[in-house]
């Protein structure tokens, strides 16, 4: 039976390992930030700008003390005392041709007993690549099956859902899986899900290594600097208006720095910007939807 304190170190070593992956893809190296929250606990917060990498980020937080009234009204509990620990990465790229991925996984714990996992991992390519999104989804099913038939399908679809930018009725990218309150119940026990989330944190490193081995040397102009500005800018109207990470960061007192490491280095909104019809933007736009059966698109 795990505790929090192994469920913690696995989460520091993950992030060591994904530093190390990431720098010998990139060539370049993470600084690192330690930093303390008053409330109780801290982190470690990464950062690399590199060669391949614009701006990436690579933070491990354990964070705990007493729960916000506005979480335990959500949550519809008395007050409590909260433990959370994980990993959150976003990654942005210097060149359109490679994309922005997320990850997160974190375990979440309460003085009353209520424990649970919860996570993701998504791409967010400039332009889609058909082969690159059947890949990506292609591992993320491998993962899945291997705990359990309907993972898959079930957190497939949830990611649909919830990395969706609504005001813009347009899908983040080409989504991949997302799950929360993964709870110990008869089914599954702590230690099983724990072993799922660490078989999601640990397919980052070869999923993201070879797309950027893949696709860093390829060519681009102005024109595709100029799209991928406008992706970012819907990637942080997402991060800072839809996401609950984002949120609940910011509601438990957390690092602003940490917290809004998921925003790229420049971004640029263009008024009722409307892609050219017939246009590799304009293919890109008609893919970011609901419901594509990823496995099968090619």
């Amino acid at each position: 039976m795990y505790n929090k304190e192994e469920i913690t170190n696995w989460f520091m070593s993950l992030q060591d390992n994904i530093c190390n992956q990431l720098e010998k893809a990139d060539g370049g190296k993470f600084i690192e930030d330690r930093w303390k929250r008053e409330g109780g606990g801290g982190g470690r917060t990464r950062i690399i700008q590199g060669d391949v990498i614009e701006k990436g980020g690579v933070a491990f937080s354990a964070v705990h003390g007493k729960t916000p009234e506005k979480i335990l009204k959500a949550l519809q509990l008395s007050e409590t005392d909260f433990y959370a620990t994980g990993v959150s990465i976003v990654m942005h790229p210097l060149s359109p041709m490679v994309p922005i991925i997320h990850m997160n996984v974190r375990y979440f714990e309460m003085e009353n007993g209520t424990s649970w996992f919860g996570g993701g991992i998504d791409l967010t390519p400039h332009y889609i690549d058909l082969s690159d999104a059947q890949y990506f989804h292609k591992e993320l099913k491998k993962i899945c099956d291997k705990h359990h038939p309907e993972y898959y399908t079930k957190f497939k679809a949830w990611a649909d859902d919830y990395f969706y930018v609504r005001h813009r009725q347009e899908t983040r990218g080409v989504g991949g899986i997302f799950f929360d309150r993964l709870s110990p119940s008869k089914e599954m026990s702590l230690e099983q899900l724990f072993h799922f989330v660490q078989d999601v944190g640990n397919a980052f490193s070869p999923i993201y290594t070879y797309l950027i081995h893949k696709n860093k040397n390829l060519p681009f102009e102005e024109r595709e600097k100029e799209w991928q500005l406008v992706r970012r800018g819907r990637y942080v109207e997402f991060n800072l208006v839809w996401d609950k990470g984002t949120k609940f960061g910011l509601d438990t007192q957390g690092r602003t720095e940490s917290i809004l490491m998921s925003l790229p280095p420049q971004a640029n909104w263009i008024y009722s910007h409307q892609p050219i019809e017939g246009s590799k933007e304009h293919t890109t736009q008609k893919y970011l939807r609901k419901g594509i059966n990823w496995l099968d698109i090619i």
